[in-house]
């Protein structure tokens, strides 16, 4: 049985069924802030636990023999909201799995990573970082990822195999969707608004990867060698694009739909987010290699809002940050009120 954590996530929710559809048995632990629609037509195929990781309860790793790891606080808005929740989630939390893990023989541990440790920022030399390159993440979502890393790498032994996926930003349509991600926004927008808004003269490089094809590489990891993957980091992505280029992919695609979407592109900020990653090394030694284009998944997402799934884009369960903030102000008025009913 494999136990993923954050299950019912963006990732998550199509990672448990890319399980059950490899044969695998499935156990979710999470918290459902977000709710549990992501898993409403497998949840009699697999056992559900609602749970907070900060929380352990050992009982969970009952018969488990892997684990991916997805629980946390999943971008820099979040992580810079409460930095405290932000490391001691991501990161001390992390740790604490590893070591229950460790104790109770469980080897194959996959973790879901960030490509955001590679961040230098877009003034910085623009070179292809890979897994050996010398690293200094400055955001605090990107900081609690690395130091988890290192924290899961100090347990990694014979009895403890970590494998570390340093995802690129992702794309693509989930069951339980969001559009706070930049192909997401922007076909949000081109949908909302019949216009994209590019920062930073659009030049930021970004890795990026479909949804379907990060559940693909927990499932590779799951069926390779131990020794291959056994305390390795692997770099997960599609290509390097530059978010004008994505931008113009999002324009592309609608007009095959018979809709013409405007770019406005705005200069002056240089304060964005860019860096390059190589996969040379996941290719070659995993096995791997992503198949979703982002032209390919942008027109999955337009078939399906087209067809009224995702479609309301108020919904404030779509942006995380949103939510988050959203369900804070909630609890601090029930605290002084009492409950609703």
């Amino acid at each position: 049985m494999i136990l993923i954590t954050g299950g019912a996530g963006y990732i998550g929710a199509v990672a448990v069924r890319e399980l059950l559809n490899h044969g695998f048995a499935v156990r979710v632990i999470d918290k459902f802030l977000f709710g549990s629609e992501g898993l409403e037509d497998v949840a009699n195929r697999i056992e559900c636990i609602q749970g907070d990781l900060n929380n352990f309860d050992p009982a969970w790793l009952e018969d488990i023999n892997g684990v991916i790891h997805l629980a946390g606080l999943s971008n820099d808005p979040m992580a810079e909201f409460n930095p405290e929740a932000n490391k001691k989630l991501n990161t001390e939390a992390t740790a604490i799995l590893g070591e229950h893990c460790k104790r109770k023989g469980i080897k194959r541990f996959i973790f879901a990573s960030s490509c955001s440790i590679y961040d230098r920022g877009l003034l910085a030399e623009d070179i292809i970082q890979d897994e050996e390159t010398a690293v200094e993440p400055r955001a605090a979502y990107a900081v609690s990822k690395y130091q988890a890393e290192q924290e899961l790498s100090k347990l990694a032994g014979p009895d403890f195999c970590p494998t570390m996926l340093r995802q690129g930003t992702v794309y693509g349509w989930s069951p339980r969707m969001r559009y706070d991600l930049v192909v997401n926004t922007f076909v949000k927008s081109a949908f909302d608004k019949g216009m994209l808004t590019v920062h930073c003269g659009g030049e930021m490089w970004r890795p990026l990867i479909d949804v379907t094809d990060i559940a693909r590489a927990y499932i590779a990891c799951l069926q390779a060698d131990l020794n291959i993957v056994a305390n390795q980091i692997f770099n997960l992505s599609y290509k390097n694009y530059r978010i004008l280029e994505l931008a113009h992919w999002v324009r592309k695609v609608f007009r095959e739909f018979g809709k013409n979407i405007e770019i406005e592109v705005e200069y002056g900020s240089t304060r964005g987010r860019s860096y390059r990653i190589s996969t040379k090394k996941t290719e070659h030694i995993l096995g791997f290699r992503p198949l979703v284009s982002v032209e390919e998944s942008i027109r999955n997402m337009v078939n399906k809002i087209q067809s009224g799934i995702n479609a309301d884009f108020n919904n404030p369960k779509y942006y995380n940050i949103q939510w988050i903030e959203l369900l804070c102000q909630a609890e601090s008025i029930i605290r002084k009120t009492g409950s609703i009913i």
